[in-house]
């Protein structure tokens, strides 16, 4: 959606979607706001839930039956194994995904590698999806006023249109960019602690073909999953700015990760929103 300031303010039932990299603020703003009785939608917590939980309760399934005391618990159904995910804490989301590399050092084989990846994509796509219902649930159900969508950084990647299309129909698009002066230390930190990622299977094969050429390695199952996931992050992040950029010039506005850090309530954020709907209107040719 678009506004001017005063439309913005006047938008009885707000609904903000938090567009950019892991470790910008996104997580930041939704905790804070839902301090603030916002309802927060988190899309890897929809994820996890609805739409891969199948899948990761059967991977950790397949784990459990290689142990012979848990694989006869499991067959007679004296034991059972559930997921506790939490908006905080995407543990058995991120364990699904995995890293690639070789297995007997955490890694995932490719061919796994690819299909947990699809499936992911296929799960965020949906998630995405379901924010209308979720906006009118949180409204008539659970009685909150607004909505703030906190998204995954790979909603760039999805490269499914209507995903974007309606994102920008139902909520206002909040990119958070990262100054050029703190890209290192966000990347620093990423690569401080490599954590599973999602890849546009383009970019995934391109990257893998370079990574063996440069580790003068000859397969998949011969990498360092940590040792890829710190290499390919810059790659990754340089290779997504422009994609959130491509969403964010027609549908959405622009903030600084550096200003959103400087947010401590309710008030501090909406003012900030403002403060991004009038730089752009006064950058628009009259």
């Amino acid at each position: 959606m678009k506004f001017t300031v005063e439309s913005f303010r006047a938008w009885k039932h707000k609904c903000v979607t938090l567009l950019g990299m892991s470790g910008v603020g996104k997580t930041y703003l939704s905790t804070l706001l839902r301090r603030h009785d916002w309802f927060h939608y988190s899309g890897d917590y929809r994820i996890g839930t609805r739409y891969l939980d199948e899948h990761i309760l059967d991977l950790i399934k397949m784990q459990a039956m290689q142990v012979p005391f848990l694989r006869e618990l499991l067959r007679r159904d004296w034991i059972f194994i559930r997921n506790n995910i939490k908006v905080d804490d995407l543990g058995p989301v991120l364990s699904f995904v995995g890293k690639l590399g070789n297995p007997e050092l955490g890694g995932v084989g490719l061919a796994e590698f690819k299909r947990r990846q699809a499936l992911y994509r296929q799960a965020e796509i949906a998630a995405m999806m379901d924010v209308p219902i979720f906006l009118q649930k949180a409204q008539e159900i659970y009685g909150y006023a607004h909505l703030v969508n906190d998204v995954g950084g790979s909603l760039c990647e999805l490269e499914e249109p209507k995903v974007i299309d309606l994102l920008a129909e139902h909520s206002l698009i909040l990119y958070i960019q990262v100054p050029k002066s703190e890209e290192e230390t966000l990347i620093r930190r990423a690569q401080a602690d490599p954590k599973p990622l999602y890849y546009r299977p383009a970019f995934l094969s391109a990257a893998i073909s370079d990574f063996l050429a440069e580790r003068g390695l000859r397969y998949v199952a011969e990498i360092d999953p940590d040792d890829f996931t710190r290499w390919v992050f810059p790659r990754l992040f340089h290779a997504r700015v422009p994609r959130y950029e491509a969403i964010a010039r027609p549908h959405g506005y622009r903030v600084q990760s550096t200003e959103v850090a400087q947010v401590r309530d309710e008030r501090d954020f909406l003012q900030l929103i403002e403060e991004a709907i009038g730089r752009q209107s006064a950058s628009k040719p009259i």
